[in-house]
C-alpha cells in the first residue's frame, strides 16, 4: 500500500525526475487489543484454528485487511483496515468474538456466552500517521518477546511476522525498555 511520488532533483544544471516510495496508512486503520475474560487461560494459542475460522467467516460477510497481528495466550493485538466509508469495527469484533465463543470446546469455554471468554472492554485506537503505525507494528512484534513467551520475536509461530502481510520497515523502531513498576527481583530480569 504505497503511493509513488515523482521529484524534481537538481543535478549538475540539469533537471530530472526521480521516483521514490512513500508508506502509506490508508484511513480507517485501527489497532485492537482483545483479552480473554481468564488471565491465566491459553485458549487463543489452544484453538487458533477456531480463532483463524471466526475471523475468516467475519471477513467474508463484513470485509476488513488484517494488516497485522500476533496472537498470545490470553490476548491478541490487531492492526485492521477498514473499507473507505465504514467505520464499524464493533460489529465486526462482535461477530469475531461470538462466533470464536459458540465454537470453543466446552470444557475450556465454561458457558456458552461472549462474556465468559472474552473480556467485556477492547481496547482501540486510531492509527494517525506512519509513525504510529510503526509503534503499534513493533507493539505486535515485540509482545510475545515482552510476555517472556521466546527469546526472539521470530521465534513466536503466532504471529504476522511468519505470513509476510506486516507492512512495517526491516529495522523496527527502537524503544526503551519497560522499567517494572514493583521491586520484585524476577520482574526485573523479565523486562530485559
Amino acid at each position: 500500500m504505497g503511493s509513488v511520488y515523482l521529484l524534481l532533483t537538481k543535478s549538475r544544471d540539469k533537471w530530472r525526475m526521480s521516483n521514490f516510495q512513500r508508506r502509506y496508512v490508508p484511513e480507517h486503520t485501527h489497532f485492537f487489543t482483545a483479552r480473554l475474560q481468564d488471565p491465566a487461560s491459553d485458549m487463543l494459542v489452544s484453538q487458533i484454528g477456531l480463532l483463524r475460522d471466526a475471523s475468516r467467516t467475519v471477513i467474508k460477510r463484513w470485509p476488513f485487511e488484517i494488516a497485522g497481528a500476533v496472537i498470545l495466550p490470553n490476548k491478541l493485538h490487531m492492526i485492521w483496515v477498514l473499507p473507505n466509508g465504514d467505520v464499524d469495527f464493533a460489529k465486526r469484533w462482535r461477530l469475531v468474538k461470538s462466533t470464536f465463543a459458540r465454537h470453543a470446546p466446552a470444557s475450556l469455554s465454561q458457558g456458552t456466552g461472549s462474556g465468559r471468554i472474552w473480556h467485556r472492554s477492547l481496547w482501540h485506537h486510531v492509527i494517525r500517521d506512519i509513525g504510529d503505525y510503526d509503534r503499534h507494528m513493533h507493539v505486535i512484534a515485540s509482545s510475545p518477546v515482552q510476555a517472556g513467551l521466546v527469546k526472539r520475536a521470530a521465534d513466536w509461530p503466532f504471529s504476522s511476522l511468519h505470513a509476510g502481510t506486516e507492512r512495517v520497515p526491516p529495522e523496527l523502531p527502537r524503544t526503551t525498555a519497560l522499567v517494572p513498576s514493583n521491586p520484585c527481583p524476577k520482574a526485573a530480569v523479565r523486562a530485559n
